[in-house]
């Protein structure tokens, strides 16, 4: 994003293995014109770093948090102790698992530190940023209207869809 537009998403990656799943979610972001940062850090290798990156976000402008870590490493709960801002967990595909773990870790969070948890993978990066949009698009009008065009496109896509299979059936 431009340097002059204050960041308004963090999003995180427990290591540089969850980018090609997460590239979708720094993508469908910049089609909605919000400026994000995209972070390698570890609940476990790099817990200060990881903290302090939490505790300081809200204060560097930042609006919401993506994190992405695959196995049982936690690190949207992680960053959700260290901060009130929303953060929004993406359970990656990896390990013996293949993501099961990490969506249970992610979900299943302690009373009083939310953290709202979407698909495994690629699938799920999309919909974080979504959700990111949804959630700044409630003081937001004009995110409000583009997040509203996008789900009409989404229908338009759909429809001619079917109009091509009905066409192909027949």
């Amino acid at each position: 994003m431009a340097e002059t537009e204050a960041v308004k998403v963090g999003i995180i990656m427990g290591s540089d293995s969850d980018w090609p799943a997460m590239k979708g979610c720094a993508e469908t972001l910049k089609e909605f014109g919000v400026p994000f940062e995209v972070r390698i850090l570890s609940a476990h290798r790099t817990p200060e770093e990881t903290a302090q990156y939490a505790k300081t976000a809200r204060e560097r402008g930042l609006q919401v948090i993506i994190a992405a870590a695959g196995m049982a490493a936690h690190l949207a709960g992680v960053i959700a102790a260290h901060s009130t801002l929303p953060v929004i967990g993406v359970p990656m595909a990896s390990g013996t698992l293949q993501g099961i773990d990490a969506l249970l870790s992610t979900v299943q969070m302690p009373p009083g530190i939310p953290v709202a948890t979407v698909g495994i993978g690629a699938s799920g990066a999309l919909n974080a940023a979504l959700l990111a949009v949804e959630i700044m698009a409630t003081a937001d009008e004009s995110l409000a209207k583009k997040r509203e065009q996008y789900q009409v496109e989404l229908a338009k896509k759909a429809k001619q869809k079917n109009e091509k299979l009905q066409e192909e059936l027949h």
